[in-house]
Parts: structure tokens; sequence; C-alpha cells
């Protein structure tokens, strides 16, 4: 996934990042601001998970949304 369009698409992605992320505040998702590799840094601080299964759950949850958000 190219960094760039994920940024660029951000504020389409925040809810549905709160949705899955539900432990996320408003405002922490705000200061993501788009930030892929920050984002996974989150989740593995906040779900206490390892670099590589936030990753894998980043990735699992971007592949899953609708397409016409990620294109």
């Amino acid at each position: 996934m190219n960094d760039k369009i994920f940024k660029g698409k951000w504020n389409q992605f925040k809810g549905e990042v709160k949705k899955n992320w539900g432990e996320f505040t408003d405002d922490e998702i705000d200061r993501l601001e788009g930030e892929k590799d920050i984002l996974i840094g989150k989740i593995q601080e906040k779900y206490g998970k390892s670099k590589e299964e936030a990753e894998k759950d980043f990735n699992h949850w971007y592949n899953n949304l609708d397409s016409r958000m990620r294109d």
C-alpha cells in the first residue's frame, strides 16, 4: 500500500480505525495524521502486540476495507 494514498485518504479512514481499534480516543486518531507507521506503533503500544502482529492486524484491516475506500 502506498503511504501517500493512505495519508491522502486519512479522513475517510479515521472512522474505520475507530471501529476496528475502539480503544483509541478521537484525539489519538486525529494526532496520527494518516501516518501508517505511527498507527502500527500505536496498535503495538495500546494492544500489547509485537511489531509483526500489529502490522498483520493493520494489513488485515486495510485489505478488508471497502475497495472504494482503498483505491
